[in-house]
């Protein structure tokens, strides 16, 4: 099977693209390092001409408000396009578990207009929310730090592992489309914990501490607005067992 992994050079897209052709498909990524330019279409057609699969893991350049919102609407609907074209039987994109419940985050915001250019697209499709990454709790921290203090939403969070998520996108991009539904880590605990947990492994002695008030990068969190509201696809690495590898 042809499948093009849009993002193919990034952490979840790389990965997958090697899981995909230890199973004997032809995995082809398709990034700007690969001639593919999804903003300017330079590239996209050709890499798309004969593609059973097309699943997109890229992510925006830039996360302010007006530039990813751009990236997402003008990327996703070159893709679209030249999958209709080329016959595409299985759209595939990775998002974010939340992307419709917090409208003040603008990532979020052009998150949901990927989803509904997806879904309002008339092609077969599968969009997999996930929620963050173990990967992503260092970069938080330091993104909420301040003079030593590390102060984080009082919510709950329930992290995945990234090598999971590209394992759990190498099934699905080989499977029928399933609309749209949503994955996460095993354990489910307050923010702060795993920050200071993570910290701590790690020898940082700064403080992690939790307030009703305290954002996540310019956003207010509800209690649960990081985490799946109903049913959802738990992958199987613990956060202990990762925090130790």
């Amino acid at each position: 099977m042809r499948i093009v992994v849009v993002g193919g050079s990034g952490r979840i897209g790389a990965a997958l693209v090697e899981q995909l052709r230890a199973a004997g498909h032809e995995a082809v990524p398709a990034s700007p390092s690969t001639g593919v330019d999804t903003l300017t279409g330079k590239g996209v057609a050709e890499a798309l001409a004969g593609a059973q699969v097309v699943v997109d893991v890229s992510n925006s350049p830039s996360f302010a408000d007006a530039e990813v919102m751009a990236f997402f609407t003008t990327s996703t609907r070159t893709l679209l396009d030249a999958a209709r074209t080329a016959g595409v039987a299985h759209y595939v994109a990775l998002s974010i578990v939340g992307t419709d419940t917090l409208p003040d985050s603008g990532y979020l915001r052009a998150k949901t207009a990927q989803e509904e250019l997806i879904t309002a697209s008339g092609l077969p499709f599968t969009i997999v929310r996930a929620t963050q990454f173990y990967e992503f709790i260092d970069p938080i921290a330091d993104g909420a730090a301040i003079d030593g203090v590390v102060t984080l939403p009082d919510a709950q969070f329930q992290p995945v592992a990234a090598a999971d998520v590209s394992a759990l996108l190498a099934e699905v991009v080989v499977g029928e489309p399933a609309g749209v539904f949503d994955i996460a880590g095993p354990d489910r605990r307050p923010f702060a914990e795993f920050v200071r947990e993570t910290l701590a492994a790690r020898g940082d002695t700064r403080t992690v501490t939790s307030a009703p008030d305290a954002e996540y990068f310019g956003t207010r969190l509800e209690q649960g607005s990081l985490v799946p509201a109903g049913a959802a696809r738990l992958l199987p690495t613990r956060f202990e067992d990762w925090l130790t590898s």
